[in-house]
């Protein structure tokens, strides 16, 4: 397994596509907070506009990601993309009104452009031959890293350097050029291309997914939790350490401005993960692989709230980023085994947003244990916490299987009702 088949000139416009499309979605949060620091209460209007940014996300995700057709698929994105701009447009061009105007406009931005994540991910599958399906994501991977280790300096320089709308207007300026690179890549999915079969994780045709493509298709994403719920719970340790992890450094003693090396340096672990993934096959079920690579980032995360040196924080973050990536690319395929093709960008905007929530669960249950506990509990009480939802995702994957395998005679079981009966 190599690289040689993802390289190439259609790839390479999709990592341009895909970096207009993600850039504002990693640097919403943070440029929100610039955008009215300086106001009256600016911190937590900051803080309240984020969450309307991440509120639109998760709710926007799934509505959208199940309506996203085949066919129209070029148009669904663009119009959700340009939908996006205007939100991120109105954010830098009106930064003085209202705070349930702002609000509005976040929402907007959060919302609109949600899909677009599933979509591209489902498009990126047609550029590459099926065998390549695990390198595709591994690149995909490798793109989402570079984004969130450049953001937040890009945020911090441009708000207190240029004008703190400014990386407001450069996150409109690039969700646009996305919408441009829509039309250089193909104008729709599942028309043969990486998705009709192929080894692990490549396409559904002749998988468990096989026997799902007339199910309805809320029935069918149902049925995939529990490779969600493993989903969340990876990035719930993600989430756990951007947000814990200014606390923890002044626990220490530590400078709280050595927050921002360290998460670039998480990023970076998780490139180079996703890098090395997709260098090779590795053994065993996608969801044991899954569970060990997440019980490594578990522990990865408690060493570093247990460290008191901040070189081994860094080491700590950096191996947990590697490991956190790998477990996110094992999801990903997960779902191509157990998805229909065509009912794939839906199920991609659904982890999504599952993701998003598991961020935001674990975010706020850190937040509320800061106010009674130390930083370091509070990381413990958040790992203690994925482990439980890794571990019910597991349960999950495997009653599922044991029902395939049951139902093999008769049809693939859906939640406890067979694919043949759930067409009739």
């Amino acid at each position: 397994m190599t690289y040689r088949d993802v390289v190439s000139r259609q790839v390479l416009t999709w990592a341009c596509t895909a970096i207009g499309a993600r850039m504002p979605v990693a640097m919403a949060p943070l440029a929100l907070v610039f955008l009215v620091r300086e106001r009256p209460g600016g911190y937590s209007l900051g803080a309240i506009l984020a969450a309307a940014y991440v509120l639109g996300e998760i709710g926007g995700a799934p509505v959208l990601g199940m309506r996203l057709r085949p066919e129209m698929a070029r148009v669904q994105l663009a119009v959700g993309l340009a939908v996006g701009t205007v939100g991120f447009l109105g954010l830098g061009v009106f930064p003085g009104a209202h705070p349930a105007v702002l609000a509005g406009f976040a929402f907007v931005a959060g919302g609109a452009p949600a899909a677009a994540t599933g979509g591209l991910r489902t498009l990126l599958g047609e550029l590459v031959p099926a065998r390549s399906v695990a390198q595709a994501l591994s690149v995909e991977s490798i793109v989402t890293a570079g984004v969130w280790a450049v953001s937040p300096a890009a945020v911090a320089g441009l708000a207190l350097g240029v004008a703190p709308r400014a990386p407001l207007l450069l996150a409109a300026g690039l969700m646009a050029w996305s919408v441009g690179g829509l039309w250089l890549l193909p104008a729709r999915w599942g028309a043969g291309g990486a998705d009709s079969g192929g080894p692990e994780g490549a396409g559904s045709v002749g998988g468990e997914g096989a026997g799902r493509e007339g199910a309805p298709l809320l029935r069918v994403l149902v049925g995939a939790w529990p490779v969600y719920v493993v989903g969340a719970a990876s990035l719930a340790l993600l989430g756990l350490s951007e947000l814990v992890l200014p606390a923890l450094l002044e626990q220490r003693g530590i400078g709280v401005g050595w927050s921002g090396p360290l998460l670039t340096g998480m990023a970076v672990g998780g490139g180079l993960g996703a890098f090395v993934y997709g260098l090779r096959g590795w053994p065993g079920l996608l969801r044991t692989r899954s569970v060990v690579l997440m019980a490594g980032t578990s522990a990865c995360v408690a060493l570093a709230a247990l460290i008191p040196a901040a070189a081994g924080i860094a080491v700590a973050l950096v191996m947990g980023g590697t490991l956190q990536s790998g477990a996110m690319l094992t999801r990903n395929l997960s779902l191509r085994e157990v998805l229909p093709p065509r009912m794939l960008a839906a199920g991609y905007s659904v982890m999504y947003a599952a993701s998003g929530a598991g961020y935001a669960a674990t975010g706020s249950l850190a937040g509320a244990l800061l106010k009674v506990a130390a930083p370091s509990t509070a990381i413990l009480a958040g790992v203690c916490l994925t482990v439980a939802m890794t571990g019910v995702g597991w349960w999950g994957e495997v009653r599922r299987a044991r029902r395939g395998e049951c139902g093999a005679e008769g049809g693939v079981v859906l939640g406890g009702v067979e694919a043949g009966e759930a067409v009739k």
